[in-house]
C-alpha cells in the first residue's frame, strides 16, 4: 500500500503516476516551513532527488516498466523520510524534499537522511522479467546557503546543486555553495555565447601526446577541445560541453575538432615532424548523424591523408548503452573506411569484451581511474594486468590515460601496455606549441634505455 501523504498536503492535487503532491503545493508548504524556522530558531533543508538516466528505462523496457520504477521510487522515498518531512514530484524522475524543522546544531541530520534515501532508492526494482538498478543524484541547500531566500529560491538552488552532482558522476551528492552558484552562472552565460565562440574559432583543439611505453617514441596526439574565453580564460570540456549540448551545437564542435586536427596533421607533415596519427573524440550526438562516416571520409580525403592517420575515439559507455542502429552503422562504416577505432575509458562501461568484438576495435584506452596509484596498489595492478592480458588475447593494442609518474610508466611497460598518455609526458598544448615540444622531446629522448616487458 502506498504511504499516505503528510498532513500538510491533504486535499491538494496529486501527481497521477506517483500519488505525490506537485511543485506548486510543495512551494506553498516549504514557505510555511521557512516561516516556522524563523520563529523557532531552527532550520530546514530543501533537496532535489533525481533518478539518473530515467528516460533510458522507458527506452529499454517500455513505458509500463518506467512507470513502475517511478512509483516504487516514490514509495521508497516517502517511507525513508521522517514524520513531517515533505516530498513532491516535480519532473520526470525528479522529486523535491523538504525537512521538517531541525535544530541548527543538528545539520548532520541532512547528510544522514540523504544517505538513507540513496540506500533505499538504489535497491533493485523488478521490471519486465529483469531487475533495474537505479541510482539517484541529490542536491541540497539550507536557508543560510541560499541567503535566506523563499521556497522558490531554495528549490532552484537545490536543483542547481543536483545538476552539479550529476555532472560529476551518477549517484553524486552536492550541497549548494557560492562556487556552484558561480559555475551555474558561467554555464548560463556560456550557453548564450556558444555560437559566437564557434564562429570565431574560440573553441579549438589542444593536443596531448601519446608515446610508446617501451621506447618513448611519439605515436600520436589526442585532440582535446579548449575554449579560449575572454573573461574566464581557457576552459576545459566539463565547463562548456553542457552548454554546447544544450545549444544543439555538438555537431558543429565535432566538425571544428575534426577539421583543425586534420589541418594539424598536414602542417606537421609539411615541416617533417612525422606525427603518425591524431585521435579525435566523437560524441553520441555526432554518431547519430547518418551522414557522419561519409563526411569524415570526405574530410580526410580533402586533406590528402591516409585513413589510418585518423583515430576515431568512442566512449565505451556510448557503445555499451547504444541500441541505435544509426550509431552502430556509423561505427561499422568508420572502421570499413580504414579509420582506426579506439574504445575510450575502457572498463567503465558494460560488456567490454563484447564491444571490442562488435566494433572491430584496434585499441582500448585504459581509464585513468585504473592507472592512479598503480605502482602502490596491488589491487589496481591486478586489474590493469587483467585488462592488458585480455587485450593481448583479443589482438588489440592499449593506451593508458592519466600517467603522471615514472613509477606508473615503469609498471605499465612491464605489464605490457603499448602506449602512454598523461602529464608525465606532457599536458595538452595549443597547436602553436607542438612543433617546439616535439623537437625538444625528441632531442631529449636520444637513445633511451628500453623498459623491458614482463616475460611471458
Amino acid at each position: 500500500m502506498r504511504p499516505q501523504p503528510t498532513r500538510r498536503f491533504r486535499d491538494r492535487p496529486a501527481d497521477g503516476r506517483t500519488g505525490l503532491p506537485m511543485r506548486e503545493s510543495f512551494l506553498v508548504e516549504l514557505d510555511a516551513i521557512l516561516d516556522e524556522t524563523v520563529s523557532s530558531g531552527t532550520t530546514t533543508a530543501c533537496m532535489v532527488v533525481e533518478i539518473d538516466d530515467f528516460p533510458d528505462y522507458a527506452a529499454r523496457w517500455g513505458a509500463e516498466a518506467s512507470d513502475r520504477i517511478l512509483a516504487r521510487s516514490a514509495d521508497r522515498l516517502q517511507t525513508s523520510l521522517r514524520r513531517g518531512d515533505l516530498v513532491a514530484a516535480i519532473g520526470e524522475g525528479r522529486f523535491a524534499v523538504a525537512l521538517n524543522p531541525i535544530p541548527l546544531a543538528k545539520l548532520d541530520i541532512i547528510l544522514s537522511l540523504i544517505s538513507r534515501l540513496q540506500g533505499a532508492l538504489c535497491e533493485p526494482i523488478a521490471v519486465a522479467g529483469a531487475a533495474a538498478h537505479p541510482s539517484v543524484s541529490v542536491g541540497f541547500v539550507t536557508p543560510a546557503q541560499a541567503d535566506h531566500g523563499d521556497a522558490q529560491c531554495l528549490l532552484d538552488a537545490a536543483l542547481t546543486a543536483m545538476v552539479e552532482a550529476r555532472r560529476h558522476a551518477p549517484g553524486g551528492v552536492r550541497g549548494y555553495s557560492d562556487k556552484i552558484k558561480a559555475r551555474s552562472r558561467l554555464r548560463h552565460d556560456l550557453a548564450e555565447q556558444v555560437e559566437d565562440a564557434l564562429a570565431r574559432n574560440a573553441i579549438r583543439p589542444w593536443f596531448q601526446p601519446q608515446v610508446s611505453a617501451d621506447t618513448g617514441a611519439i605515436t600520436g596526439f589526442e585532440a582535446l577541445a579548449r575554449w579560449h574565453h575572454p573573461e574566464a580564460g581557457v576552459l576545459v570540456p566539463p565547463d562548456f560541453l553542457p552548454a554546447i549540448s544544450d545549444a544543439g551545437c555538438m555537431g558543429r564542435l565535432g566538425e571544428t575538432m575534426l577539421t583543425r586536427s586534420l589541418q594539424a596533421l598536414t602542417a606537421w607533415d609539411k615541416t617533417g615532424l612525422r606525427v603518425p596519427s591524431v585521435s579525435v573524440n566523437f560524441s553520441a550526438e555526432e554518431l547519430r548523424d547518418p551522414t557522419l562516416a561519409d563526411r569524415v571520409k570526405w574530410e580526410v580525403d580533402r586533406h590528402n591523408l591516409r585513413p589510418n592517420r585518423l583515430t576515431v575515439e568512442i566512449l565505451e559507455t556510448v557503445a555499451a548503452q547504444s541500441e541505435d542502429d544509426i550509431i552502430l552503422r556509423n561505427i561499422d562504416e568508420l572502421g570499413a573506411h580504414g579509420f582506426n577505432l579506439d574504445l575510450d575509458d575502457f572498463g567503465t562501461g558494460q560488456s567490454s569484451i563484447a564491444n571490442i568484438r562488435r566494433f572491430h576495435v584496434q585499441r582500448i584506452k585504459i581509464d585513468r581511474s585504473f592507472v592512479t596509484r598503480l605502482d602502490r596498489d596491488s589491487t589496481q595492478r591486478a586489474v590493469v594486468a587483467g585488462i592488458l592480458a585480455l587485450a593481448e588475447r583479443l589482438n588489440v593494442t592499449t593506451v593508458a590515460e592519466g600517467v603522471e609518474t615514472k613509477d606508473e610508466h615503469s609498471v605499465l611497460a612491464q605489464l605490457g601496455c603499448d602506449h602512454l598518455q598523461g602529464y608525465m609526458i606532457a599536458r595538452p598544448m595549443p597547436f602553436e606549441d607542438t612543433a617546439s615540444w616535439i623537437a625538444t622531446y625528441r632531442a631529449a629522448l636520444g637513445s633511451p634505455p628500453r623498459i623491458g616487458r614482463r616475460a611471458g
